[in-house]
């Protein structure tokens, strides 16, 4: 199995979450951070003090999925997460050595 973590800019994250459950993904995490991607205009940035430069209020994309399906993700994730920019986020992938499910009961 593999993780994808992706960040990619606020707007685009409803196309690629709705795009990955119609191609049969489940095992999605949606998470807000503060990253440092170039802004797509003045109202998207804000000064971090904290971090002590301008940031971007971005999304962290999680994902897991078996192998076989993982070019398919990556892709569904390119083709959605695109904003015309050079660099509109970027995409990692792990391997995962074990899962274990948390029984309801």
């Amino acid at each position: 199995m593999k993780e994808i973590k992706a960040f990619i800019h606020r707007n685009r994250i409803s196309d690629v979450v709705h795009e990955l459950k119609q191609a049969g993904y489940k095992y999605i995490s949606v998470v807000d951070v503060l990253g440092l991607l170039k802004a797509l205009d003045s109202q998207e940035q804000q000064y971090s003090v904290e971090i002590g430069d301008k940031v971007v209020s971005e999304v962290k994309l999680e994902l897991v999925c078996d192998n076989e399906k993982l070019n398919q993700a990556i892709e569904i994730i390119v083709e959605n997460a695109r904003t015309g920019q050079k660099t509109a986020g970027w995409i990692y992938v792990t391997d995962i050595e074990q899962t274990i499910k948390i029984d309801g009961s």
